[in-house]
């Protein structure tokens, strides 16, 4: 993980990866991190496959930094979140967290997500305001308290 990504060391951008194909909560989340005054640089691809193009830096997106987070939701076309999970997990590409960002509380994909290496489930609020709320305590948590390591 870059320098940006370990405790209280937050002076670069954060490179975020959503994996997410409903565009109003694209902007959702861009709100709530220009809100909550993040400092990052967002990258959002629509599908599993393009994600897993993204993440493993092929195709189209060979140029393309690395993720120091990944918000991942698990109702993808193409490729389903708990298949890029797992195969984020198979690839050794745990030392990436992945946040679980979706709107299923079924406890079957809360299960599948942690088998498959998530470091976090969240249920999307449907009020904006919570939203917010809650990627200010994600920024909170895993850039200013975690200490995390650096990518191989």
């Amino acid at each position: 993980m870059s320098e940006r990504a370990t405790g209280a060391a937050t002076d670069s951008m954060a490179h975020i990866l959503l994996i997410e194909d409903n565009h109003g909560d694209v902007r959702l989340l861009q709100e709530a991190m220009k809100r909550a005054d993040i400092d990052q640089e967002l990258h959002v691809v629509t599908d599993g496959v393009e994600a897993l193009n993204f993440v493993h830096q092929r195709g189209e997106y060979t140029d393309v930094p690395s993720p120091d987070f990944i918000f991942l939701d698990l109702n993808l076309p193409q490729v389903n979140g708990i298949d890029v999970l797992c195969e984020l997990d198979e690839d050794n590409l745990t030392y990436v967290p992945t946040i679980i960002l979706t709107s299923s509380q079924a406890d079957k994909d809360i299960r599948q997500a942690y088998e498959c290496g998530a470091n976090a489930y969240l249920t999307k609020p449907a009020d904006p305001d919570e939203f917010v709320e809650m990627v200010q305590a994600f920024w909170d948590f895993w850039f200013q308290s975690v200490e995390l390591p650096e990518a191989e």
